[in-house]
């Protein structure tokens, strides 16, 4: 069973005309992973809500819409200047130089046309990250508030920025709208990554398999708050 959460049991629907969930095992290529991946959907509804106190905790991925796949070819970059580089030029060091041009590779990705899911979720509260005006009650009415009015810390998308997702509250009824009939086994699928973990940030994976349109989620591994945003 799904890791219960300490707020109630949100309904968020997320949806949008491309996605891809890149699979890590594709080296060159960008093939997505057949239905959104439990770590992006924390991704998106910390777009929505992101606060040091709280951690998300997907339970259920339900899949309204049937698998489809689109192939197309974009330019991208083979490199990036790293972090530390931009800030030594921010303290008045080197100016840091990125000639596209000269770094620009065109890759095929295998992505997905038309998705349409409802995430279900919850929070946890991070122990040694709650303030004394932190509260399960004031995040949740926060979070209805932010969804109800379309409101985001930063735009949510689709596995990449360029495929901007449309959230909002899963309507009434939505439960019909699942594919009952869709049933397969979806193979190793990326759960979330460990951050602080002391050989580095931790990927850990689980078998995933679709059961009549839902994916249930499991647990994080035990004493692994520290996943995704709540670092």
């Amino acid at each position: 069973m799904p890791l219960q959460s300490d707020s109630p049991t949100f309904a968020v629907r997320v949806r949008g005309p491309i996605a891809c969930f890149t699979r890590p095992e594709m080296k060159v290529e960008r093939v997505s992973y057949e239905v959104i991946t439990p770590s992006a959907a924390r991704g998106v509804l910390e777009a929505i809500l992101w606060k040091p106190a709280i951690a998300w905790v997907v339970q259920r991925i339900h899949v309204l819409a049937p698998v489809r796949w689109i192939a197309f070819k974009r330019n991208e970059v083979t490199s990036k200047i790293a972090t530390g580089t931009v800030r030594s030029a921010m303290r008045g060091g080197p100016l840091p130089a990125l000639v596209v041009e000269d770094r620009r590779a065109q890759r095929n990705t295998l992505a997905l046309r038309d998705v349409d899911y409802v995430i279900e979720a919850g929070f946890r509260m991070v122990p040694d990250k709650v303030g004394p005006a932190d509260t399960v009650v004031k995040f949740t009415e926060m979070f209805h508030r932010r969804l109800e009015k379309g409101q985001c810390f930063r735009t949510p998308y689709l596995g990449c920025r360029e495929f901007v997702a449309q959230v909002e509250p899963a309507p009434e009824g939505w439960e019909r709208l699942v594919r009952r009939g869709d049933t397969r086994e979806l193979g190793w699928m990326l759960h979330d990554i460990e951050f602080g973990a002391p050989a580095g940030n931790r990927p850990h994976f689980f078998l995933a398999r679709m059961d009549g349109g839902v994916i249930e989620v499991p647990p994080f591994p035990p004493g692994s708050l520290e996943q995704g945003g709540a670092r």
